[in-house]
């Protein structure tokens, strides 16, 4: 089928909840092409979901290995592949145990219904969460998310969230009372515009949470897993939550998400308190095990530490260059190219030039390549930007 004929039986049969702009087909490395079989270069990565790139071949092999052996049982039976991505993602950070969803709104669903039980006897269940955040679609999870167009037409929305100033510690401490049980933020507001918190900031959140008993709790689901050149955001400010939510990448494509608590949070949840069908599945599992495995092996974190340094000059270069462009945001392969102006029409002649990105937060062309970008793809992706700046 060419573009025009996906185009016409999706438009049919799915509900318009996207806008897709073309037709991808096949997908290799750091490259995709279209249904005419037009190559792009992939600094997108399904929003921050391919870490390792494209159809990884270590992580295409397990996932077949393991859906030729088991791909489901019911959570009330062990199974190996659950039991070592825990012990993996314990031992990256934490150590402490984990849960399993499908996805990062219900990663984060499960972060407040943990932070919720953990403080039901003393009546506490609000959470402070941030302006201008974004933590998923689900009513719970929109209505802790900072925006509200997220929430427009949903209204009422579940109570037991503010919001407070994203990297204002004062505004924080001013919505803290009886009823506050946690505080959830990003390490860097993806959604929101690729906006980083301080330092002062997060260590002031963690003492904070330290002195009146509160959670801190972290939302990885887009700028964990090595995105930033760490393997999660919160670690560039030398502190630890004590729950934190990932998805995205975790699966290399293939859903899943997950909640890694600390010690104070690793028993909370005892059974009948939560659950998921498909949390954590052999095959999940699998593919999620072998994308750790692939970050690990190749030095993915690190790559994605000194590309992003290589890639986040050259745009500042152009930043520098161009009387457009505003600066230049972001950590790591976690960048945004700031535009004095409306970001979509700068996004979309990138894309039409061979590039995939995306406008976010209106002024925001936002980029999240896969972690195993090479020089000559950072240079070719300059290249392109620039050509399209002109």
């Amino acid at each position: 089928m060419n573009t025009k004929e996906i185009a016409d039986v999706f438009d049919k049969n799915v509900m318009p909840t996207y806008a897709p702009g073309m037709a991808l087909v096949k997908g290799q490395g750091t490259k995709v092409w279209d249904a005419e079989g037009v190559e792009y270069l992939d600094f997108l990565a399904g929003i921050s979901v391919l870490n390792v790139g494209h159809s990884h071949p270590k992580i295409v092999k397990a996932i077949c290995d393991q859906a030729a052996q088991l791909m489901h049982v019911s959570n009330l039976y062990y199974t190996e592949p659950q039991a070592r991505l825990a012990a993996k993602l314990n031992s990256v950070a934490l150590d402490g145990k984990c849960f399993f969803g499908n996805s990062g709104a219900e990663a984060n669903e499960g972060l407040i219904k943990l932070a919720r039980l953990w403080g039901h006897d003393e009546g506490r269940y609000e959470i402070i969460c941030m302006k201008n955040s974004f933590h998923g679609r689900t009513l719970a999870t929109a209505a802790a998310t900072g925006q509200s167009k997220i929430q427009k037409g949903f209204e009422p929305m579940p109570e037991g969230f503010v919001h407070a100033e994203y990297n204002n510690l004062d505004s924080v401490k001013a919505l803290v009372g009886d009823k506050t049980v946690a505080i959830l933020l990003e390490a860097v507001q993806g959604e929101g515009g690729i906006i980083s918190a301080d330092q002062e900031f997060m260590t002031g959140v963690r003492a904070l949470c330290d002195e009146k008993n509160l959670l801190m709790l972290c939302d990885e689901i887009q700028c964990g897993l090595g995105r930033t050149g760490k393997w999660f955001g919160f670690q560039h400010y030398g502190v630890e939550p004590d729950a934190f939510s990932l998805a995205k990448a975790l699966g290399s494509g293939y859903p899943i998400g997950a909640v890694v608590s600390g010690d104070k949070l690793k028993n909370v949840f005892q059974p009948g308190k939560h659950a998921s069908t498909f949390g954590g599945t052999p095959l999940a599992c699998a593919a999620a095990l072998s994308t750790l495995e692939v970050i690990d092996d190749e030095g993915l974190v690190e790559n994605s530490a000194s590309m992003g340094k290589k890639f986040k000059a050259g745009l500042q270069a152009l930043a520098d260059k161009y009387d457009q462009v505003e600066g230049v945001r972001g950590v790591g392969l976690m960048l945004g190219l700031e535009m004095k102006g409306p970001a979509g029409d700068t996004a979309k002649k990138i894309i039409e030039s061979g590039l995939l990105c995306l406008a976010t937060a209106e002024t925001i062309v936002r980029f999240l390549p896969p972690l195993n970008i090479t020089d000559d793809d950072v240079e070719k992706a300059l290249t392109i930007i620039e050509s399209c700046l002109k």
